[in-house]
């Protein structure tokens, strides 16, 4: 009989699979990570159902109305470039406008909470949107969406071709909230705080430190330990210098230090801002009110 799993072990497998994530972050061309979480495949297939339940009603809306409006005897010419002309409208143009309009939204979209951005994270143009419908044509509509799961499969995201060709993502917008715990500088590390460079530390280790600190009060102690040996060990070599001190507070170290590093720069940054905003607001000198 299978031993029966407690709350705690739920808990250690959430913390393993959150430090052992290795989906690729979004970096913008200032080498800037974004938080960007992109929609799994069962999110996008429930949103791109809807979205294609709409869109046949919609060509068969049309339909009717064009069989209301032609007399009967009309040229099969005629019949044949209307259809064509509809299927165009609403497989291609309808999809392409209503994402504009919206910024990246669609009906299966707002429903499921996501939403079509640029690789970049901002807001997608016509191009983006006429993009990915015409690819769509090929990849969801003519293969029923076989093409759009293979390419998604292999992939580091769940990305479909359409995707891929017009630079766009779909990312998951409705993620349930947490507050991060506020991990502090050690005491014993304030003399090293002063002089250490952890300037190198690449951006997903240090996600994954923030994935340490946010479960490591749920999980087993033993499996707590283990794994901030194993992860010092990684920081180990982006960090100068290293501090003889358990594993866990030259974590919490490296954390409060990026942290304040990051203030820094934000802080920086805003005054950049204040002094560029009054300066380009002042009146010259002898300039008449």
């Amino acid at each position: 009989m299978p031993k029966r799993r407690t709350p705690r072990d739920l808990a250690d497998d959430r913390f393993v699979r959150a430090l052992d994530e290795t989906t690729d972050e979004l970096v913008v061309g200032e080498a800037v990570a974004l938080d960007v979480v992109p929609a799994g495949i069962a999110l996008r297939l429930a949103a791109g159902l809807l979205d294609g339940a709409c869109l046949i009603a919609l060509y068969v809306m049309l339909l009717i109305g064009f069989l209301r409006v032609f007399p009967a005897g009309v040229d099969e010419a005629w019949v044949a470039a209307v259809l064509i002309a509809s299927l165009v409208t609403v497989l291609v143009l309808v999809p392409a406008a209503v994402e504009t309009v919206t910024r990246g939204k669609s009906v299966g979209r707002y429903a499921l909470g996501t939403r079509v951005v640029r690789v970049d994270g901002g807001a997608v143009s016509f191009r983006h949107a006429f993009t990915r419908s015409l690819v769509g044509v090929l990849e969801l509509w003519t293969t029923f969406g076989s093409v759009a799961m293979v390419v998604a499969l292999f992939g580091s995201r769940p990305r479909r071709l359409g995707d891929l060709l017009a630079g766009t993502v779909v990312q998951h917008e409705r993620l349930p909230r947490s507050t991060d715990p506020v991990v502090l500088l050690p005491p014993s590390l304030v003399a090293w705080a002063a002089v250490a460079d952890v300037r190198a530390l690449p951006q997903r280790l240090e996600n994954r430190l923030g994935a340490f600190f946010r479960g490591a009060a749920s999980v087993q102690p033993a499996l707590r330990d283990a794994t901030a040996l194993a992860l010092a060990a990684e920081v180990a070599e982006y960090a100068h210098p290293v501090p003889p001190v358990p594993a866990v507070e030259f974590l919490a170290g490296v954390v409060a230090l990026r942290r304040e590093r990051d203030l820094r720069a934000f802080g920086s940054r805003a005054r950049t801002l204040a002094d560029a905003t009054a300066t380009a607001g002042a009146r010259p000198p002898g300039f008449p009110r």
